[in-house]
C-alpha cells in the first residue's frame, strides 16, 4: 500500500496527479493570498477585515466580482482600475503569487501531511508580518500570537517533530539575546542620534519568541543566521538607495524563518556534519 505521507515523491505516483494536486494547491494559495492583501492593508489602519467590500483606493469604486480573481484579474486589467484607470499596485499579485508559490513549495518539500498544512498557515502569517513591517515598521501582536499558538498543532499533529523542551528553548534562545541587544542599544542610539529606538525592536524579538516556539531550537538558530545574512545584504542595499540606516528587520527574519521551516533541520544536520572530524 502506498504511504500517503510520501505520495508526491512515491515512484508509483503519476506526474498527472502531482500536476493537478500542486495546481490546486497553488490556486488555494493565491486565493488566500488575496485575503492576505486585505489583512496587510487594513489591520495597521484598524479597519474591519469583513465589513467593507474591496474598493479602489483612488476613486473608491467597489471592485467588481470579476476583478477579484487573484493574479489573473490584475493581469486582465493591465494593473489599472476599471473605473478611473488609476494604476493598481503590483503588490497585490506579488503577495498572491508568493503565497501560492510557498504553498506549492511547502507540499513539494514536506509532502502531504499535517506538518505541511501547518507550515502553509505559517508561511501566510510570515508574509503578513514581512509586508506589514515593511510598510509600517511595526508587527501586529495578534499575528504573532497566532504564530505562537501554531506551536501546539505543530507538536501534536506533526509527528512530534519538535520536543516540548525544544519548543521552550527555541522560544528563548534567540529572543533573549535580541531583547538584551535592544535594551543596551536604546540609550546608546538615543545619545548618539537623538532618536528613541532599539537596534532590534520588540516586535522583532517577539517574532523570534513565537517562531522559536513553533520550530524549536535547531531550526530557529538556522533561521536567525539566514535572516541576519539577508538583513545585512538588504541593509546595505537600503543604505545605498535611501541613504538611511534604519530599515525593517521583520521581512528578513521572516525569510529566514520560512527557509528554516522547509530546510532548517537539513541545514543544521549538514552544518553539524561539517563539524565532525572523524
Amino acid at each position: 500500500m502506498m504511504d500517503f505521507e510520501n505520495m508526491l515523491h512515491d515512484e508509483f505516483t503519476s506526474n498527472s496527479f502531482r500536476f493537478i494536486f500542486l495546481g490546486l494547491i497553488f490556486l488555494l494559495g493565491i486565493c488566500i493570498g488575496s485575503f492576505l492583501n486585505v489583512v496587510i492593508l487594513r489591520v495597521p489602519k484598524g479597519e474591519s477585515l469583513v465589513k467593507r467590500s474591496s474598493h479602489c483606493m483612488t476613486c473608491g469604486t467597489k471592485i467588481r466580482p470579476i476583478d477579484l480573481i487573484p493574479v489573473f484579474s490584475w493581469l486582465m486589467l493591465r494593473g489599472k482600475c476599471h473605473n478611473c484607470g488609476e494604476k493598481i499596485s503590483a503588490r497585490y499579485p506579488i503577495v498572491e503569487s508568493l503565497n501560492g508559490i510557498l504553498f506549492v513549495l511547502t507540499f513539494w518539500v514536506l509532502d502531504i501531511n499535517a506538518k505541511a498544512i501547518i507550515t502553509c498557515l505559517l508561511m501566510s502569517l510570515l508574509i503578513v508580518v514581512a509586508f506589514m513591517d515593511w510598510d509600517t515598521m511595526e508587527i501586529d501582536l495578534r499575528i504573532l500570537a497566532i504564530i505562537f499558538l501554531c506551536a501546539v498543532p505543530m507538536h501534536l499533529f506533526a509527528d512530534g517533530c519538535v520536543s516540548i523542551k525544544s519548543h521552550i528553548i527555541g522560544a528563548l534562545v534567540i529572543s533573549v539575546p535580541f531583547f538584551i541587544i535592544g535594551e543596551v542599544s536604546r540609550p546608546i542610539i538615543k545619545k548618539k542620534c537623538g532618536e528613541d529606538f532599539r537596534a532590534i525592536e520588540l516586535g522583532d524579538t517577539l517574532l523570534m519568541v513565537a517562531a522559536g516556539a513553533v520550530v524549536g531550537t535547531r531550526v530557529i538558530i538556522v533561521s536567525t543566521l539566514i535572516g541576519l545574512v539577508a538583513a545585512a545584504i538588504g541593509g546595505m542595499i537600503n543604505k545605498i538607495v535611501t541613504k538611511e540606516s534604519k530599515f525593517a528587520f521583520g521581512p528578513f527574519l521572516s525569510i529566514g524563518i520560512a527557509i528554516g521551516l522547509l530546510w532548517g533541520e537539513r541545514i543544521a544536520d549538514w552544518y553539524l556534519g561539517l563539524m565532525k572530524f572523524e
